[in-house]
């Protein structure tokens, strides 16, 4: 198995002041990875490491195949490509339907063909059992048919490793429970890696993966 992720001695940061120092962390394809802590401990910090919205502070980093240190701005869209990322707000487009919020994803990363973006957003669409929804509003909605959608929007480009910052934290424990389950079958069926941040610690007795503990400005596997 290839390492999608790999960081080596890496320092992280939050944007104001390094967070995480020395970090060693391999995700390789198929991997379900964990990052758990406490609030405030550098796990959202290092999330964005890996999507390159905080530059890698120091030590090295790839992602995908791209190097953080040397990673240019023209180069981070493609970079994000290979990433699907699902946060715990869902970030859906709130004035455009379901349909069009995976369209204008497509656009942005370079489809043209509308037959080929119909086909896409239909199959991705029941991939997360929301194929009835296309033509609904966000507001439309409940919180756990929102994520179901942000996960489609994650699969969109078919990616290496999906990227989720506490994709429960806004949902009762059975939306969340059916999410879990989602994600994990992505993960089995797919071969798509996932990272994922949570506080919740019964999440990984029910779907164990490897784990990594942020505390004391350090990130190791536990």
């Amino acid at each position: 198995m290839k390492n999608i992720i790999s960081f080596r001695n890496a320092d992280i940061s939050s944007g104001e002041g390094i967070v995480v120092y020395g970090m060693n962390m391999e995700v390789a394809e198929g991997d379900l990875v964990y990052i758990v802590g406490k609030v405030g401990t550098g796990k959202t910090s290092i999330i964005r490491t890996i999507t390159a919205e905080n530059p890698l502070a120091g030590g090295e980093g790839v992602v995908c195949g791209y190097n953080l240190k040397e990673l240019k701005t023209k180069d981070i869209p493609y970079l994000r490509r290979k990433l699907g990322v699902v946060f715990q707000d869902f970030q859906l487009l709130m004035d455009r339907s379901v349909e069009a919020n995976l369209e204008f994803v497509l656009k942005a990363t370079g489809w043209k063909d509308r037959e080929a973006m119909d086909r896409r957003t239909a199959e991705v669409l029941e991939a997360v059992g929301m194929q009835t929804k296309a033509h609904k509003m966000p507001h439309q909605l409940s919180g756990g048919e929102q994520q179901r959608i942000a996960i489609a929007r994650a699969i969109l480009n078919e990616p290496s490793v999906i990227i989720a910052d506490e994709p429960t934290g806004n949902l009762d424990s059975e939306t969340a429970g059916g999410i879990l389950r989602l994600l994990k079958k992505i993960n089995t069926e797919n071969g798509t890696a996932i990272v994922m941040v949570t506080h919740n610690r019964g999440i990984l007795e029910k779907y164990p993966g490897r784990v990594f503990e942020t505390v004391n400005e350090t990130c190791k596997e536990i």
